[in-house]
């Protein structure tokens, strides 16, 4: 990778110990390994210098350290590299090590699907590197992985780049104004997307428009000569389009005329679209659910035609497409039920989409639904409104678990059961399930609703 000098160089720091040569770069003393430069960030209730001796003994060469937390006077236990913020650190060498490579970028950002929609597009990315070589496709691709889209992520997936990789797919989320914009500008993408603007983060940003604006921050570090990738469904439309200025816009949409669309008809687990690009239509048999899936799929395709990726590898991409965890997925469970583990978040916007899956489903409908976050002064009314619009959906039962969805419960009426123990909806759950039903589990991150599908699933 580089040495500690010119690391120290490039941040224009301060160095001390060996000149020694680092491999990869850690911020987690549990997962720092042989040949890395470990990277003591500090937080609330954690602070990386501590852990400067447990990373030398796993293998760590370097550390990048602050100021403030390495005083002079102590002995540099291996080689160091001395910064203002250690955080700051990280994502200025990330900056620097993306600037060594000549390869095309996508960042993509949303409130709603931008993790389905990052692996939609590594999965056509990886139709046209099979094509193009036959062999060692996988290696080809950096994506992000797991949750690595914020200030800290972002620059880790960047340092992992090396010079096998013929593009790069960069997950970018943001819970306040400026972070995408520091994001992006490390990542200096070709191509930028933004799926969509909801309610996501409104506590922190206080309205829709906020957060629209805070995902358009994409496009400050976009390549003037790259692409915006904008949804022409999405209200904000006409503000991104301003925001990404004198730059080459595809867009995408079921509506008017964008440059992707598509005809399309869902089924309980999947659609059959007729996907209409520029160069021509493509029949693909998608094997996700619901029409926001549907949108998907389109956004990943705009992607991949911003990028001059052939039809046929867009249409092999999303048809293998199988979807990502925790993010509906059916599967098997107790009892011969059929489970949809939808667990991985949740604001009003995705629930609505999974309503939308659930209401198809033959036999008796039961959603399990932990708590929406980050919804501000406005989360009673959004809790609410998800129990008459279940109750409008046609679902047979509701089972709650939090504080705020026992609002949910309240508006559903009779077939709703709120609960405040994970033990006790789990033993009703269970005593649920049947041949003839179909089990949805939903919640935001924090309720830890994988809970359920563990339980349940086999």
């Amino acid at each position: 990778m580089m040495t500690v000098q010119k690391a120290a160089h490039a941040l224009h720091a301060e160095w001390r110990g060996e000149d020694v040569f680092f491999a990869g770069v850690s911020t987690d003393s549990r997962t720092a390994g042989r040949g890395d430069l470990f990277v003591a960030l500090t937080g609330e209730k954690f602070d990386g210098h501590h852990f400067i001796g447990e990373v030398k003994e796993k293998g760590a060469v370097a550390a990048m350290v602050s100021h403030d937390a390495w005083t002079q006077s102590q002995e540099p236990m291996i080689p160091l590299i001395l910064v203002k913020n250690t955080r700051l650190g990280l994502g200025q060498l990330a900056a620097y090590w993306r600037s060594h490579f000549n390869i095309p970028v996508v960042a993509v950002t949303g409130s709603n699907g931008k993790t389905t929609v990052k692996e939609m597009i590594a999965s056509i990315l990886q139709q046209a590197v099979d094509a193009a070589e036959q062999i060692d496709g996988e290696k080809k691709l950096l994506v992000t992985e797991g949750n690595l889209n914020n200030d800290i992520g972002v620059p880790l997936m960047l340092l992992r780049l090396r010079g096998q990789h013929v593009y790069a797919v960069i997950e970018m989320g943001m819970n306040h104004s400026g972070e995408i914009s520091y994001l992006t500008r490390l990542a200096r993408p070709g191509i930028a997307l933004i799926t969509n603007a909801g309610v996501a983060h409104v506590e922190e940003l206080v309205s829709v428009e906020a957060v629209a604006c805070a995902k358009g921050e994409i496009f400050e570090g976009l390549d003037q000569h790259g692409t915006a990738v904008i949804n022409a469904d999405d209200p904000y439309a006409p503000l991104w389009r301003k925001l990404a200025g004198d730059r080459r816009v595809v867009d995408f949409g079921l509506e008017g005329e964008p440059n992707v669309s598509a005809r399309y008809q869902l089924d309980f687990f999947g659609s059959e679209m007729a996907l209409m690009l520029p160069d021509g239509a493509e029949e693909v048999k998608l094997q996700v659910p619901g029409k926001h899936n549907v949108q998907n799929a389109l956004s990943a395709a705009a992607v991949a035609v911003a990028m001059g990726i052939g039809n046929k590898a867009i249409a092999s991409g999303l048809s293998g497409f199988r979807g990502v965890k925790g993010r509906m997925q059916k599967k098997r469970c107790l009892h011969d039920a059929t489970l949809i583990d939808d667990s991985y978040n949740a604001n009003p916007e995705s629930v609505r989409a999974a309503l939308a899956v659930l209401a198809k489903a033959q036999g008796r409908k039961i959603l399990v639904l932990g708590d929406m976050g980050e919804l501000g002064d406005s989360a009673r009314d959004f809790h609410e409104r998800i129990g008459v619009e279940a109750r409008l959906a046609g679902i047979d039962a509701l089972f709650t678990l939090g504080d705020l969805s026992a609002h949910t419960a309240a508006k559903f009426g009779p077939g709703a059961r709120h609960f405040t123990d994970i033990e006790e909806l789990l033993a009703e759950v269970e005593n649920r399930l049947a041949a003839d039903v179909t089990v949805l589990i939903k919640g935001s991150r924090f309720m830890q609703m994988e809970r359920v599908v563990k339980r349940i699933e086999l």
